[in-house]
């Protein structure tokens, strides 16, 4: 009888330790990742971390793209996903989208302990654009409608500041993504686009840089805006607790279990980030007021 009951606890001790009920249920896991930069890279960034996801859960992994930062969004609401990697201002849309039915559970921390990313405006570099009154009259591209540092801070921003881009630029757009955005200003088809950065050595232009897309000292910016709190990991709230946690420990082990998996959904090479610390609806109250200011705005 002793012989068995050590054998019982051994077996026990040896089973995964996520496993749990849920995987039962759960046996295909999708997260949702917006639309920040091409595909190709996009999926060729997330595909370390769904390993990573599938290992530590025992259950598949699916990475969930679309076309807009919407398609995650309605995604999330429609239970097509069970969580996503949003933007600020995307999880806004989707917590008012869902009437409450997602919350955000971490956010990112940098090396220097900040939890924040700032909006930009970029220009050549040898455009002899050196602040915004140079760029009255010019075109200025968004990235997407959805997008926090690429339309809802800088809009939001800019009109307090007395610039109103319905009346100041000859023309606004939406490039579809931030890369699109500062593709173009390279390409000379917009004179500025709002994009980020994390900080002076990480962000959308430094990623482009270090992926060989544009040249060093093409891009410079002009505007920043204050700090944005970082997007969230955002889960659907019908989901069992248990899964919710479970991601929650795989996201926070992530720096030290799967540290180059880490790094690539971080920035890769320009990446400063250090961990992730856990966060709730509160901190992202005030972007759902600024959502509905420019809103009520277009209604306007």
């Amino acid at each position: 009888m002793k012989t068995l009951v050590v054998t019982l606890l051994l077996t026990t001790a040896a089973l995964p330790v996520m496993a749990e009920d849920w995987t039962e249920d759960y046996r295909i896991l999708r997260i949702g990742v917006t639309s920040s930069e091409n595909e190709a890279d996009r999926m060729a960034r997330w595909e370390p971390w769904r390993a990573y996801l599938a290992e530590t859960f025992g259950v598949e992994v699916e990475i969930y793209t679309a076309g807009s930062y919407d398609g995650i969004v309605q995604a999330l609401a429609a239970g097509q996903i069970e969580f996503a990697s949003l933007g600020s201002s995307a999880y806004a849309a989707a917590w008012t989208e869902t009437e409450g039915g997602v919350r955000p559970i971490l956010a990112s921390q940098e090396e220097d302990g900040s939890t924040g990313y700032y909006s930009i405006i970029a220009v050549r570099c040898d455009a002899g654009y050196d602040s915004l009154d140079d760029l009255e009259g010019k075109v200025l591209a968004f990235a997407d409608p959805d997008s926090t540092s690429g339309y809802a801070v800088p809009s939001y921003n800019l009109v307090q500041q007395g610039y109103d881009p319905s009346t100041f630029f000859s023309a606004t757009t939406f490039s579809g993504s931030h890369e699109a955005g500062v593709q173009g200003v390279v390409n000379r088809q917009f004179d500025a686009a709002a994009t980020n950065i994390n900080n002076e050595v990480n962000g959308v232009p430094q990623r482009m840089v270090s992926k060989g897309m544009i040249e060093e000292g093409e891009i410079c910016w002009i505007w920043e805006s204050p700090e944005i709190t970082n997007g969230p990991v955002t889960v659907r709230t019908n989901l069992p607790e248990d899964l919710i946690e479970d991601i929650k420990q795989a996201y926070l082990r992530a720096p030290e279990d799967a540290p180059e998996a880490f790094r690539a959904i971080s920035g890769g090479d320009v990446a400063t980030a250090k961990g992730f610390v856990e966060v709730d609806h509160d901190r992202y109250q005030w972007i759902v007021d600024m959502r509905e200011w420019l809103k009520s705005r277009r209604r306007s």
